[in-house]
């Protein structure tokens, strides 16, 4: 990360319709039933094989929703300023999607949205809600202000 860069952590977006913890009891709940059944030996002969195969996906469930909501490979969910830049990354199977200065022709903040009219005539907004407590909502307009006084940018803030 460059020095002069300041990082915003994005939660992520609850698209799920199981909430995190719904998902994680459930992918432990499969793992302690089919360690159960290899234990017991119930189906011993027949279904061992499926039973770990179970098993296997089953802690890969889990592994994957511990990635993709809990930061335990670092961010992976930012909103970043550089010195030319704004940077988004939107999670970790997804790319990040640099937006230079010199193509954003205006911003827009509003309440819940951050938008961004480029200078070849597209749009891309950029959801605030992510962004969780007072104090990272503050820095991140600060950031915004900041960065589009550095670069010239028009900025129409609608608070």
């Amino acid at each position: 990360m460059h020095p002069d860069s300041t990082r915003i952590r994005l939660q992520p977006a609850n698209t799920q319709r199981i909430p995190f913890w719904g998902q994680l009891f459930l992918g432990l709940l499969w793992i302690a039933y089919t360690v159960a059944l290899i234990v017991t030996g119930a189906g011993a002969s027949d279904f061992q094989f499926l039973h770990i195969l179970f098993l296997l996906f089953s802690l890969v469930y889990v592994g994957y929703v511990l990635v993709h909501n809990a930061p335990i490979f670092g961010t992976q969910s930012y909103l970043e300023f550089t010195p030319a830049y704004i940077v988004h990354k939107d999670g970790l199977f997804r790319p990040k999607q640099a937006f230079p200065a010199e193509d954003i022709a205006a911003l827009e903040l509003a309440p819940q949205q951050l938008r961004m009219q480029l200078k070849e005539g597209g749009s891309y907004s950029l959801s605030l809600r992510q962004v969780k407590g007072a104090k990272r909502k503050r820095i991140m307009r600060e950031q915004v202000r900041a960065f589009a006084a550095k670069h010239g940018i028009a900025l129409r803030d609608a608070q």
